[in-house]
C-alpha cells in the first residue's frame, strides 16, 4: 500500500464504521480483521438481537458512560442515536425501542446489523481482508508507518486506526491486541478489567434458585459501609451467583470495590413497590386466606416456585408450621427478609466472560476532536480499546459507533492533507 492509505486494524463496530466513513471521505481504506469474517461480536450481542443504541435523550447519554463519559460528549453529538438509526434504516435495517429505551433491529436479528455493516463498507469500496492477525503497529520518529501482520509483512500506511476492542468474548476476536499495541508504543493503558459482568457469590443457596429470572425487583449495592448504588429491573439467579441487566451495571462499581478490598454486599428487594406496611397488610391477607395451611404451601401467590425454599429456610421459620401460628415477629422478619435478601459478593467473573471491558488507552493521550494520539502522527484509536465504558441498554454500541464515525472522517482528512 502507499504511504498515503488508512489501515483499519478490527472489524468490529467501531472499525466497520471507521473503515466506511474514511473511505466515503475519499481515502483508500484496508480493513484488517484477524478472524474468519467482520463483526463476530455485534452478531452474538443483545443475545443475538443486537442492542444498537438507547432512545434516552442524547443530552442525558453521558450519565451512563461511568467509564469516561465527559470524554464522549462531542463524539456522541456529532454521530447520534437518530442518526445511527437513520443510518441503519438507509440500510434496510429499521429498527425499534423496548422497555428501558432499549433500540433493537425490527428483525431482533443481530446479523442483518453485521449485514448492513458489510453493505456499507463495501458500498464505500473499502478493502477487506480477513485472517490477518496484525502483530505490532509500526512507528517512526513519532510517525505512524503501517503495520506488521504475524505473517512478517509490513503495510504502510499514511494512518492507522485501532479498533481492537477490548478484552471480553476473546473467541470473537478481542483478545487485547490493542492493549499490547498501546504499550508497546508508549501510551499509557489503564488496567483491562471486567465490566457488565455477573457476580459471583459466597451464598450457596443460590444453586436452588439457578435460572430464575425476576423482574421489578431493586438490587442495591453496598460497601464502605452504606449503599453506593442501587438499580431496578430485571436479574437472574445462577449456579455460582447473580447476573442480569441490573447485575451487570453494578458490576462495575462491585469490581473497582473489591479491587480496593472493600467487603461487598448486595441487596435484593423483591418486593420494591411496596413499603414495608403495604407489603405486611399482602402478607397477613394470604395468611388469612391459608390460615390452616402449613407455611411452605401458603406462599404460593407471592413468590416463584424456585425461591419458596430459599426464603422458608433463610426466614428461620419451620416450613410445616401451620401459618396461623407464625407470630407477628416472625412475620415482620419474612417482610425483612424479603425487602432486604442479602448476597455477599466475592468476586466478578473473569474479563472473557464481561460484555465490556473497562479500562484501556489512556484518554489523556487521545484528543476528543479527532480520537488522534497525541504522541504519534496519523494514530487514531477507536471503540472499546478506548478507556470509556457504558452501562447496559445500548450505550456502549453507540460510543463504539459513534467514535469510529469520528475517527474514519478524522484520519481521512490527515491522510489528505
Amino acid at each position: 500500500m502507499m504511504a498515503k492509505n488508512i489501515i483499519v486494524v478490527g472489524a468490529g463496530a467501531a472499525g466497520l464504521m471507521a473503515a466506511g466513513q474514511a473511505s466515503f471521505e475519499g481515502a483508500k481504506v484496508l480493513l484488517l480483521e484477524k478472524k474468519e469474517k467482520p463483526g463476530r461480536k455485534i452478531a452474538i450481542s443483545g443475545k443475538g438481537r443486537c442492542n444498537l443504541t438507547n432512545n434516552e435523550n442524547v443530552s442525558d447519554f453521558i450519565r451512563n458512560y461511568p467509564g469516561n463519559g465527559r470524554f464522549l460528549h462531542g463524539i456522541l453529538r456529532e454521530f447520534d442515536n437518530v442518526r445511527l438509526r437513520e443510518f441503519f434504516a438507509h440500510y434496510g435495517v429499521e429498527s425499534k425501542v423496548e422497555r428501558g429505551g432499549r433500540v433493537f433491529p425490527v428483525s431482533d436479528d443481530a446479523e442483518a446489523v453485521v449485514r448492513a455493516l458489510v453493505q456499507f463498507i463495501k458500498e464505500a469500496g473499502v478493502e477487506v481482508r480477513t485472517n490477518q492477525t496484525v502483530q505490532e503497529i509500526l512507528v517512526k520518529e513519532g510517525n505512524i508507518e503501517g503495520v506488521a501482520l504475524s505473517n512478517g509483512a509490513h503495510l504502510q500506511a499514511g494512518a492507522v486506526i485501532v479498533c481492537t476492542g477490548g478484552a471480553s468474548y476473546p473467541g470473537t476476536g478481542s483478545t487485547g491486541d490493542g492493549y499490547r499495541f498501546a504499550e508497546k508504543i508508549g501510551h499509557h493503558l489503564i488496567p483491562p478489567r471486567a465490566s457488565l459482568v455477573p457476580l459471583r457469590t459466597a451464598e450457596a443457596w443460590v444453586k436452588e434458585a439457578q435460572g430464575l429470572s425476576l423482574r421489578n425487583v431493586e438490587a442495591s449495592l453496598w460497601y464502605g459501609g452504606k449503599k453506593q448504588r442501587s438499580e431496578f429491573g430485571e436479574m437472574l439467579f445462577t449456579h455460582f451467583g447473580v447476573s442480569g441487566p441490573i447485575i451487570l451495571t453494578l458490576s462495575r462499581w462491585a469490581g473497582e470495590a473489591l479491587i480496593k478490598g472493600e467487603k461487598v454486599e448486595l441487596r435484593i428487594n423483591l418486593k420494591p413497590a411496596l413499603s414495608f406496611e403495604q407489603l405486611d397488610q399482602r402478607l397477613q391477607r394470604d395468611f388469612q386466606k391459608f390460615s390452616n395451611k402449613q407455611f411452605k404451601n401458603a406462599l404460593d401467590e407471592l413468590l416463584p416456585q424456585s425461591l419458596i425454599p430459599v426464603i422458608i429456610k433463610l426466614s428461620q421459620i419451620p416450613s410445616e408450621r401451620v401459618v396461623h401460628q407464625i407470630t407477628r415477629e416472625e412475620r415482620k422478619r419474612l417482610i425483612q427478609l424479603l425487602q432486604d435478601l442479602k448476597l455477599t459478593v466475592v468476586e466478578t467473573l473473569p474479563i472473557a466472560a464481561a460484555i465490556v471491558t473497562a479500562g484501556g488507552v489512556d484518554t489523556k493521550e487521545i484528543d476528543p476532536k479527532t480520537l488522534s494520539s497525541k504522541l504519534i502522527h496519523g494514530l487514531y484509536w477507536a471503540g472499546e480499546v478506548v478507556d470509556v465504558d457504558g452501562v447496559t441498554g445500548g450505550y456502549n454500541l453507540q460510543a463504539a459507533f459513534a467514535m469510529g464515525y469520528r475517527a474514519g472522517r478524522a484520519a481521512a482528512g490527515f491522510v489528505q492533507s
